[in-house]
């Protein structure tokens, strides 16, 4: 195994880690909400009925979402903390990819923000069980993709 130093990037890393975690903090102390990605997306595509206002905050998280990279990049420059990476796999390669984690996320009742980052936090031992799965899955995926498949 070697690591990459050229694109170690442990600050930036550390510094997105602590955002997220603010955030999925400040979500839940002022809303009341889990920051799962999944069942915000989700309850938007479905147009599920929510209370009042949950419409909106789901769609400014979302945003904010789509909009964090394009602020990075004005604030801090193109080429900062690894802002231009390259994806080496075809364009069905990366729908097939989207469509197994949507159903992963339906299987699992959430994704990976939701378990692993609110329901660890919380304690809850079906998030721990369910971010063991994600991440066991990720690294057989992984191994299968880059040494048996020979990528």
């Amino acid at each position: 195994m070697n690591l990459d130093l050229a694109h170690f990037t442990p600050f930036a890393s550390l510094a997105g880690g602590l955002m997220i975690g603010a955030a999925a903090a400040l979500l839940v102390l002022c809303n009341g909400r889990v920051a799962g990605i999944s069942g915000i997306v989700g309850t938007l595509l479905q147009g599920a009925r929510t209370e009042p206002g949950g419409r909106a905050w789901r769609v400014a998280f979302v945003a904010g979402l789509a909009a964090a990279p394009w602020l990075w990049r004005l604030v801090f420059g193109a080429g900062s903390a690894g802002l231009s990476p390259t994806i080496a796999a075809s364009p069905a390669t990366l729908i097939v990819a989207g469509l197994l984690v949507g159903l992963g996320t339906r299987y699992g009742s959430g994704c990976t923000s939701g378990h692993g980052v609110c329901g660890i936090a919380r304690g809850s031992l079906r998030s721990f069980a369910a971010t063991g799965v994600f991440m066991a899955a990720g690294f057989v995926t992984v191994y299968a993709v880059r040494h048996l498949a020979g990528g």
